[in-house]
């Protein structure tokens, strides 16, 4: 089970995955479902802002861009991504190898998708699904996700954790593969 999001959703500006390219803020996987990223940032209140950004993209200025966020959309509601971006960059003061809207957009894509629950409730489907010697083998790519899977492994009775430590990219895989600089593998096998 990879947890990785497409790369065909990220590369499609129209989808509002990227704060590189131009978008609506969308961010919806399923493109049926009512939750948009732009609905979030326009009308969830700045506790609720703040927490996910904290929570699921463990930034350190949640409150500061939640904030800025609200003052921002009394005068224009936040449509694009671009527009999110730069008003991420200019409430924060770090400005290093990862751009400051990274952490933002992993959290309204977290929350916009509900990935964690989706997670918690496709993880028992995928035990019943194994014959007893089977292995789940699943590929994160968040903390929050790993400690989600690590507890599910050593919680269920049913599974015996083959992986003691999650399995990370090589340096060369990294090179080669940036992406995958944060993809951690755990297996468990179900007896």
């Amino acid at each position: 089970l990879d947890l990785g999001f497409s790369s065909v959703h990220v590369d499609d500006p129209d989808r509002g995955f990227s704060f590189q390219n131009d978008g609506p803020l969308d961010m919806r996987y399923d493109q049926s479902q009512p939750l948009t990223a732009g609905e979030v940032v326009d009308t969830w209140s700045e506790e609720e802002l703040a927490r996910i950004f904290r929570q699921y993209g463990e930034e350190v200025n949640a409150r500061a861009i939640a904030r800025s966020i609200v003052r921002s959309r009394v005068e224009d509601p936040l449509t694009r991504t671009l527009a999110l971006a730069a008003l991420i960059a200019s409430t924060t003061r770090r400005h290093g190898k990862v751009h400051p809207a990274t952490k933002v957009f992993q959290a309204l894509r977290i929350a916009v998708n509900d990935e964690f629950g989706e997670l918690e409730r496709a993880l028992p489907e995928c035990v019943n699904l194994l014959k007893p010697g089977g292995r789940l083998a699943i590929i994160s790519f968040h903390s929050l996700e790993d400690r989600i899977i690590k507890q599910f492994f050593k919680s269920t009775p049913a599974l015996k954790v083959v992986t003691k430590r999650p399995i990370t990219a090589t340096r060369e895989e990294r090179l080669e593969n940036p992406r995958a600089r944060s993809a951690k593998l755990r297996v468990a096998e179900k007896i």
